[in-house]
């Protein structure tokens, strides 16, 4: 059975402690599959197909930190960087709210009072267009109304001026670990008239069934998952072919396209937008 058994072995990122598995090992005999969450650095298996085994770290925690203090910023992004986050870092409220609306984060910390736009107002915006990346806003303003309306305008969690890292920190991975659980029960997903069920793996659109073939329904999950955001080319590589490399072949147009044809031809609203030079976007149009 070696000649058809194919293994691989996920390392933990040690930068989030609690957020993913420890380690885990894949191996695929035939049809089957197996799965040992606690694989030993040793035994049978490895012995016997060692030479195929391929480690990959996890993909690490991106964080987005919106802050126009260049001390509290510099303190925020080395604590991160330390704690093995991968961070991106704006000085202003309109770099931070164009950041946010291009790239794919984790968790976004975020200041009230910006130059440029306001906290409130990204975030609003950010919530405006489906996105659900967890929120942890930042501030000097203190009062219990304060608090009360940054949480009812979008954000997750609330954390004042002058903090501890520590307890920050504590507050993302729980932000982090709540989204990821969430993410993990959700069984159906929806944009506008399509639906997918995770479950019974089928795809409609108004009541009408869609066949769609394994890579296309990978591909519309994560273009679901991300409805109202620009998706880039790379983040369809890594994230739904598992390249960490560009490997200079027109898979992705050809994917889109195909997908394109099912889920939007025959239907006189079109969901699967081309955003030229940057990527695409799942979303009800106007």
């Amino acid at each position: 059975w070696l000649g058809q058994c194919r293994v691989s072995a996920f390392c933990c990122n040690r930068g989030v402690s609690g957020l993913v598995p420890a380690r885990l090992l894949t191996v695929v005999i035939g049809d089957t599959l197996l799965q040992d969450r606690n694989w030993p650095g040793s035994g049978v298996i490895r012995n016997l197909v060692s030479n195929q085994i391929r480690y990959q770290e996890e993909s690490p925690v991106k964080a987005l930190v919106i802050e126009d203090d260049q001390d509290v910023a510099s303190y925020l992004v080395k604590g991160l960087k330390e704690s093995d986050f991968v961070v991106d870092h704006a000085a202003d409220g309109k770099e931070g709210m164009m950041m946010a609306a291009s790239e794919e984060y984790d968790i976004m910390i975020v200041d009230r009072m910006l130059p440029g736009m306001d906290g409130l107002s990204i975030i609003k915006t950010v919530r405006a267009t489906g996105n659900q990346t967890p929120v942890l806003i930042l501030s000097a303003l203190g009062d219990v109304d304060d608090r009360v309306e940054g949480l009812r305008g979008g954000g997750d969690d609330y954390l004042t001026k002058p903090f501890s890292f520590t307890e920050l920190l504590a507050r993302i991975e729980s932000l982090i670990r709540r989204n990821r659980q969430a993410a993990e029960t959700e069984t159906v997903l929806k944009v506008a008239d399509l639906e997918m069920d995770l479950l019974a793996r089928t795809v409609k659109r108004a009541g009408h069934n869609i066949d769609v073939q394994p890579r296309e329904f990978r591909l519309l999950e994560y273009l679901m998952r991300n409805a109202g955001q620009v998706v880039t080319r790379t983040m369809l590589l890594e994230k739904v072919w598992d390249y960490h490399f560009d490997p200079q072949t027109n898979v992705i147009d050809v994917h889109i396209s195909r997908l394109r044809a099912k889920i939007d031809k025959e239907f006189d609203t079109p969901l699967l937008q081309t955003v030229r030079g940057a990527g695409y976007m799942l979303r009800e149009t106007a």
